[in-house]
């Protein structure tokens, strides 16, 4: 560990941190351009051949960015694209804005850093910095804006130069370092330990916008809201989102062990996909689509006697045709990514004699993330971690997101040594309880990647 990771750690003020120079080079979870080929031929893709854990370059800092010192990440399903190559590699990200020269040109490397979440301290700041200082304690938006373009001040997200940190930039978070934007910071909730800070911005926010701001589908008091994948990163959010709007969440999920879990979050509503014949791998024909969607709307209405308002969908072509029938004459279906494919087919006379409306939705704004962080602040949204891994195991981390093994938010400590550090208001934490600030770990239920190495350790 090099000197400046030293001091942070001992808790060194602003000004020791300042007076420690920069490391030339530090570990990181990354990508190479020469693996491109890996998977060629090989449909399983599997993550761990192609994720490396090894020194990088420190890069040059920009005046309007600041170095962070990053105690914890957590793996998102983008780190799963980025190491599988596809749907394109993200060196194409990297090539295309390097090719807007001056700061932009050092993200166009051979090397990849990838992870779109941290938490940690402020170690540098640029000449042009001014919120922010050496020794705060952050947590990273995954949200690179160009405050420069005029869209970019009506919504962050519209903006063409919005960026996904991590996906589509360099200096990712799952790594002992980052360099963000001073526009991608937020304080870290101060209950919060490292790695239940590091997994919460990037799902949580996604699902405040998409269920809660003007952007999304703006849900009320009373509203029935359908929820894909309801123990995932996005779908766990969802459900307390719901919750403290005064909705009512439907989730649903593929498992009993996971309808349990889901029961812990406050989830009243569950319904486990394959007891009503939603699982299985036949082919999604529109007749089947629509047999499907009657199964799951008599589910729903059984249980809270109407059709939901609102379908809560990140999974995608498995489920968006689906999602397009169930949803109320008047409703809307919200939807921020395909984790099960792209190219969706629904049945459109559904939709436009229904009047109904699909929202598409991208990460959040600057103000989104930071109402957000404000609610988590409040104890009103808890971290939804389920499992952590050391930095050095951040291939098996990714792995176990990718075959869907895993519940809520996978952690990962990069400069935290251990778990449970960070905590600077221990009162507030003693007064929310364990059970409350981790939902999912406070069952007792393990997650599939604890069970697997649980095994592994009694053989």
């Amino acid at each position: 560990m090099d000197a400046l990771a030293e001091a942070v750690l001992s808790g060194a003020d602003s000004e020791k941190i300042g007076e420690i120079e920069l490391p030339d080079s530090y570990v990181a979870a990354h990508l190479h351009r020469d693996d491109l080929r890996t998977f060629d031929g090989n449909s399983q893709r599997d993550v761990r051949k192609s994720l490396r854990v090894d020194r990088v370059p420190m890069p040059e800092l920009a005046p309007d960015e600041v170095v962070v010192a990053v105690m914890a990440s957590s793996i998102n399903y983008n780190t799963v694209w980025s190491a599988t190559f596809q749907p394109v590699p993200t060196f194409n990200f990297l090539q295309r804005f390097g090719r807007e020269g001056g700061y932009a040109a050092r993200h166009d490397l051979p090397h990849h850093v990838v992870g779109s979440d941290a938490s940690g301290v402020v170690v540098r700041v640029g000449a042009g910095v001014r919120r922010w200082r050496a020794g705060d304690h952050v947590v990273v938006s995954c949200v690179q804006v160009d405050d420069q373009e005029p869209a970019t001040h009506a919504d962050g997200m519209l903006g063409s130069g919005q960026r996904i940190w991590g996906y589509e930039t360099n200096f990712g978070g799952l790594a002992h370092y980052t360099v963000v934007r001073a526009s991608q910071l937020l304080s870290k909730p101060t209950h919060l330990t490292w790695e239940e800070s590091a997994g919460v911005m990037l799902t949580a926010a996604t699902s405040y916008r998409m269920l809660i701001s003007d952007n999304g589908a703006r849900i009320k008091q009373g509203d029935i809201v359908l929820i894909w994948g309801a123990t995932g990163g996005l779908g766990a959010f969802a459900v307390q989102l719901v919750k403290n709007a005064g909705g009512i969440p439907v989730g649903v999920v593929g498992s009993e062990r996971k309808a349990a879990l889901l029961r812990a979050l406050g989830c009243e509503i569950v319904i486990n996909r394959n007891e009503i014949g939603l699982g299985g791998d036949d082919a999604l024909t529109p007749e089947r689509t629509i047999e499907l969607g009657k199964r799951l709307g008599r589910a729903v209405r059984a249980a809270v006697g109407e059709d939901p308002h609102v379908v809560f969908d990140y999974i995608g072509r498995a489920t968006f045709g689906i999602s397009v029938f169930v949803v109320r004459r008047g409703g809307t279906v919200v939807t921020c990514g395909s984790s099960t494919g792209y190219q969706h087919e629904f049945d459109n006379r559904y939709l436009w004699m229904n009047l109904k409306r699909i929202v598409g939705s991208h990460a959040a704004n600057l103000q989104e993330q930071w109402e957000c962080n404000r609610l988590v602040q409040l104890g009103m949204l808890s971290p939804i971690l389920s499992d952590v891994y050391p930095l050095a195991d951040v291939a098996e981390a990714a792995r176990i997101v990718q075959q869907n093994k895993h519940t809520g938010k996978v952690g990962v400590l990069c400069l935290a040594p251990a778990e449970g550090l960070g905590v600077t208001d221990p009162e507030k934490r003693a007064e929310l309880g364990f059970e409350r600030l981790n939902p999912l770990r406070a069952t007792g239920i393990k997650s599939a990647a604890e069970r697997a190495r649980s095994q592994e350790r009694a053989a």
